[in-house]
């Protein structure tokens, strides 16, 4: 049954007339009388009296209620798709790592709310395995996260490369590592590690550096935000590998100290996924230029992190 012939029938219905109901829907009365007919054969039942007057049989009378739904659901549908494709969005969901919820999307999101007032905006901090899952289940819209290919490679994704930025190390301000101005990896190794929890692409890329230098990777406590891990360091021997920017508030703490990493450098690659079908709908499109051209003036941002003095 298609949906013309549903049609079809309701235009009969409604104006008693298979004459009528052509003229209404723009075609000859032998193509209406052909699709009601067709109803009839897969149901196996007439619809209507045919007389002077087309008037509904009882099985026309159950048929009815349900084809009505039928096309007005279908109407709906073609609204609501055509509204999506010609940018009439109403929500927008964003997941990112927590330190581009902080640092890099502020500014995005406010030029973006400026632009389009009528799009709400959601935007959930979360660790890139989970963010990334959210948005192969729909649930959200554009994820920023750690660059990890074998969560990326499904061909619906679409992955734009932000940004680089080196890992370095956060300690208490009095630790024993700020004798080093760079601190090497060996001495790293001696201290316990405080790392964000399973499912965050940042212990991920310090537990494969730990193994790729051969060094015990110690664990001593696993957190999921920046404030725990200031917390935590500020008070005793225990280090953190973090990425540059999300440092720049305990570059201004006195209790704690940054150092960079001595050879091999340790980078973060950023990047920004979302799908091919909804990289076609406007809203979402320039929402992800306004992140590309943002993190090309973030990546000048972190850069001057590293001139900011720290605890020594």
């Amino acid at each position: 049954m298609r949906l013309e012939q549903l049609q079809a029938f309701l235009a009969v219905a409604e104006t008693g007339s298979f004459q009528a109901a052509a003229r209404q829907c723009g075609v000859t009365q032998s193509t209406i009388s052909r699709q009601v007919k067709s109803i009839e054969d897969d149901l196996g039942v007439a619809l209507f009296h045919r007389a002077a007057q087309a008037k509904l049989t009882l099985a026309g009378k159950s048929l009815m209620p349900r084809a009505l739904r039928i096309c007005k659901e279908w109407t709906q549908a073609q609204q609501e798709i055509g509204d999506l494709i010609n940018g009439k969005q109403t929500e927008l969901c964003i997941s990112g790592i927590h330190s581009v919820c902080a640092y890099l999307l502020p500014p995005v999101v406010t030029q973006f709310c400026q632009s389009h007032p009528d799009v709400q905006l959601r935007v959930t901090a979360l660790g890139s395995d989970r963010s990334l899952k959210v948005l192969r289940d729909g649930l959200v819209d554009v994820s920023i996260v750690m660059h990890n290919p074998l969560l990326t490679s499904n061909q619906e994704m679409v992955v734009v490369p932000l940004y680089e930025e080196p890992v370095e190390v956060l300690m208490a301000a009095d630790h024993p590592l700020t004798q080093y101005g760079v601190v090497p990896w060996s001495e790293i190794a001696h201290y316990p590690q405080v790392v964000f929890k399973d499912g965050y692409g940042m212990q991920r890329i310090v537990q494969s550096q730990f193994r790729d230098q051969g060094a015990d990777f110690k664990v001593a406590l696993e957190l999921n935000t920046l404030d725990a891990f200031r917390g935590v360091v500020r008070q005793g021997n225990m280090v953190a590998l973090l990425p540059r920017s999300a440092l720049a508030e305990s570059r201004r703490d006195l209790a704690l100290a940054v150092r960079p990493m001595g050879e091999p450098t340790l980078l973060r690659k950023v990047v920004m996924v979302t799908t091919h079908d909804r990289l076609m709908i406007p809203p979402i499109q320039e929402f992800c230029e306004m992140v590309r051209q943002h993190a090309a003036h973030y990546c000048t941002q972190i850069s001057d992190l590293s001139q900011l003095p720290t605890a020594s």
